[in-house]
């Protein structure tokens, strides 16, 4: 029993093609949540690709329907041990977005993992069925290097609709919440900061999404005859977000700003480039929150994106004042942002600004809210302390991913601390054509994940009591 032997179980697993062909059989499965008819693919996911490998590795397990009408089903599982110290959740999505078949280059099938060089393509490779799987498979690894007990019980979620937004896993989590009861949260999704550098992120920016709408009149009217006479809907919703955002991309709401950076926070921050990954594009050094460095306006800070406008026919114009203007806006937003109350500050700001005209509504689209575990948590330190052992490589902390996760659920819900250690980077094509996983980094992060396992057991316990104190 060693921990040399569970990280070396890992790279046997890797090395012998035994992660592939579990990711091949995997891929293979056309689990496109956002796909109508898809509901029995996202079952035989679950039934034929990841029950057979939780029994195996002594779980019980339930699937269950759920609670939102037409959406995939859960998993739920438990490995239990007698006397166990602690208590660990890990979670997946089994689900993935479309797979814009005919978009793929010649030679790659959503639905086929083809190799070429470090690349593994195939939809869900990256996200995330690769991250689950590499997860399962380094636990399996640290399983047999204990000789089947690990000294803590391990509770597992895996979804059906996280690419639809996560509808009903706060519910489920809610319903089962004794059932999944942890000291604990463990999972992989998303990217690293880059290809080389193991990573550890702690939540996510919540996400925000809202409609402006402005409709003056029942149909569109002659520019020339009434041009002047007839109020534009398109100029006044394009002055009325001028005044939510500037042309440097800054806030001009003080409601949808956040409070201070915490030390802590900014400490993490501090030595972090960004961009600088394959393929990442140039960043724009003017644009963003003055005063801060990228890494900050991009984890610590709040932003307001105008994702799409539109008013009357922008691929035919016509000599017409359009009748109508909408906006569909974003807001990405971290720990500390008044997110309660979002649409009242907007609705207050257009008030005060003239522009009582315009409806602001929540769109309809799964909210997100920001969460944060604090980077001074001692499972912190110990997870990078771990990675840094496993590695060789000092990690790299993100207070929390730019992106947004469904971690509130797990951080609020079931008030964990969550620990997320992605297996992926910024330029696999996640959500789009071409998806990828790199093999180094699923073979370094089969290790990452081995000695996680292991290190729980080791010392698990004394995390505990240092947190308790």
């Amino acid at each position: 029993m060693s921990r040399e032997r569970a990280l070396d179980n890992a790279r046997h697993h890797f090395d012998s093609g035994a992660l592939q062909r579990r990711l091949e059989a995997r891929v293979a499965v056309p689990s496109e949540s956002q796909v109508a008819g898809r509901l029995d693919e996202l079952q035989r996911y679950l039934d034929e690709q990841v029950v057979p490998d939780i029994e195996a590795l002594g779980f019980d397990w339930e699937i269950v329907d759920n609670p939102v009408a037409g959406f995939g089903p859960f998993l739920i599982a438990e490995r239990i041990e007698p006397d166990a110290a602690l208590s660990v959740l890990t979670y997946g999505h089994g689900d993935v977005v479309r797979g814009y078949d005919d978009r793929w280059r010649e030679g790659l099938s959503p639905w086929r993992i083809t190799r070429e060089g470090d690349r593994w393509y195939g939809r869900g490779t990256a996200d995330n069925k690769g991250q689950h799987s590499i997860n399962l498979a380094a636990l399996a690894c640290a399983l047999e290097a204990c000789d089947g007990r690990l000294g803590y019980n391990v509770k597992l979620v895996i979804e059906m609709g996280e690419e639809t937004g996560s509808p009903g896993l706060k519910e489920i989590c809610r319903r089962h919440r004794e059932r999944l009861a942890a000291d604990l949260f463990i999972a992989s999704d998303g990217p690293r900061l880059n290809a080389d550098s193991p990573t550890l992120f702690l939540g996510s920016r919540g996400s925000f999404n809202f409609d402006l709408r402005l409709c003056a009149r029942e149909g569109a009217h002659h520019s020339g005859n009434w041009g002047g006479v007839l109020k534009n809907p398109a100029v006044r919703l394009a002055n009325a977000l001028a005044t939510l955002v500037d042309a440097n991309g800054v806030i001009q709401v003080e409601g949808l700003r956040p409070g201070p950076i915490p030390k802590a926070v900014r400490a993490a921050l501090a030595s972090l480039q960004v961009g600088t990954g394959e393929n990442a594009p140039a960043i724009d050094p003017d644009w963003g929150e003055p005063g801060l460095s990228p890494a900050e306006r991009l984890f610590a800070w709040n932003t307001l994106e105008i994702l799409a406008f539109e008013a009357g026919n922008p691929s035919a114009p016509a000599n017409a004042i359009p009748e109508r203007a909408h906006a569909h806006c974003q807001l990405r937003y971290v720990v500390g942002s008044d997110h309660t109350r979002f649409l009242e500050h907007l609705r207050q700001h257009l008030d005060r600004h003239g522009f009582e005209d315009i409806e602001v509504t929540p769109a309809r689209v799964s909210q997100m809210a920001a969460t944060r575990l604090d980077p001074e948590d001692p499972w912190v330190g110990w997870a990078l302390a771990s990675m840094q052992a496993t590695s060789g490589k000092a990690p790299t902390l993100l207070p929390n991913l730019g992106g947004s996760l469904p971690n509130d659920v797990f951080a609020e819900t079931l008030e964990l601390p969550t620990l997320w250690v992605p297996h992926s980077y910024p330029a696999c094509s996640q959500h789009a054509p071409d998806e990828h996983l790199l093999g180094s980094v699923a073979r370094e992060g089969l290790l990452l994940m081995a000695g996680l396992w292991w290190d729980l057991g080791a010392q698990g316990q004394e995390i505990l009591k240092e947190r308790s104190s």
